[in-house]
């Protein structure tokens, strides 16, 4: 069993650009806390094995994905939970004036670098 707390700090960036601190992995998983600056725009990407699940905590952004047969973009505010399924395109980017802060689940745990592949996006990337 683990218990573990928020840190501080961001422990690095996540590939598409999003401050991220480490908050549970295991043998099935991995959980995350991303923040996006604001109006910070990140590099679109597509991951080779993982998928994930987030869940919106504060701030306004939105997000667009690509499955191959759905392409959409989503409001990302307080309260909403989306899925990003292996081999979906994706990009998001903060709209507001304030931080977007989210929660991230991994499934299986995030591999390495080697993970994310950068493609073109909806939107042109600040970072």
């Amino acid at each position: 069993m683990k218990t573990t707390s928020l840190p501080a700090q961001p422990d690095r960036k996540s590939p598409a650009g999003a401050d991220v601190r480490f908050i549970m992995d295991g043998t099935t998983g991995g959980m995350i806390h991303s923040t996006v600056p604001s109006h910070q725009i990140n590099k679109a990407t597509v991951h080779a094995t993982v998928s994930e699940f987030w869940y919106i905590l504060e701030g306004h952004g939105e997000i667009w994905r690509d499955d191959g047969s759905e392409s959409g973009v989503t409001a990302l505010v307080a309260g909403t939970s989306i899925d990003i399924p292996v081999g979906t395109v994706f990009q998001y980017r903060n709209v507001s004036d304030v931080d977007l802060k989210f929660i991230c689940i991994t499934m299986p745990p995030w591999p390495g670098a080697a993970e994310a592949t950068f493609v073109d996006g909806m939107w042109d990337p600040t970072i």
